[in-house]
């Protein structure tokens, strides 16, 4: 069996190495690239088309869900496995729909991640343990909550960053180029989809969820 080449794209160096290591230590694959950001991802996609790209959510440039797009649609013979801290279902549904083919939370362990390779390189699709297990008590609790997360849409995760950070409605509405109302309206169906009363709540639940985009 040849080797499974691997592209790396997470932001932080430390985690990059780990992987490295990890990886190139197992005969079944070689890393033959890493980037820092979804930017660089996307470039060296397209100069050493892996067979598997390792993929951060979360990073600068371009993030991961954009980056797993473009390089799905220009290096269509790379595998796309989304790595990240976030083990809600939403993300899951988001990366799927931009290509990604495997999700892997970052609290999985090493041979879980072998095994995502393996099934993603032979065209099945992968979710981690960790991922289904919420989906399982989601689905017997009827959790609506948890629903509603899932329903948010990629400008309303968006936002939901910006909060996070403190960021007023104003503040919101410059980087994204779009009006303060119409930012009052996505914050508005935020709280509707998560059946919140307030922007304290939202915070609230936000912070407790570790929601970013």
């Amino acid at each position: 069996m040849n080797e499974i080449t691997i592209l790396i794209a997470d932001d932080h160096k430390l985690i990059r190495e780990t992987w490295c290591f990890l990886l190139n230590a197992d005969p079944r694959f070689k890393v033959v690239s890493e980037a820092a950001n979804g930017g660089d991802a996307l470039e060296l996609a397209k100069q050493h088309h892996p067979d598997i790209a390792i993929m951060d959510i979360d990073m600068p440039v371009i993030n991961g869900m954009e980056a797993t797009e473009q390089i799905t649609k220009f290096c269509p013979g790379t595998k796309i496995i989304s790595v990240s801290m976030h083990s809600q279902p939403v993300y899951v549904k988001k990366m799927m729909q931009k290509g990604a083919l495997g999700y892997v939370t970052k609290s999985s362990s090493c041979e879980e991640m072998y095994k995502a390779i393996i099934e993603v390189h032979n065209n099945r699709k992968y979710i981690c343990e960790e991922v289904k297990n919420i989906l399982s008590k989601q689905m017997l609790s009827g959790d609506e909550e948890r629903n509603g997360f899932d329903n948010l849409s990629k400008r309303e995760l968006e936002i939901i960053g910006f909060i996070r950070k403190g960021y007023s409605s104003r503040e919101i509405a410059d980087p994204l180029c779009i009006s303060v109302k119409t930012v009052e309206v996505h914050r508005y169906n935020i709280l509707k989809k998560l059946n919140l009363k307030n922007t304290a709540a939202m915070v609230n639940y936000i912070n407790k969820n570790q929601m970013t985009y």
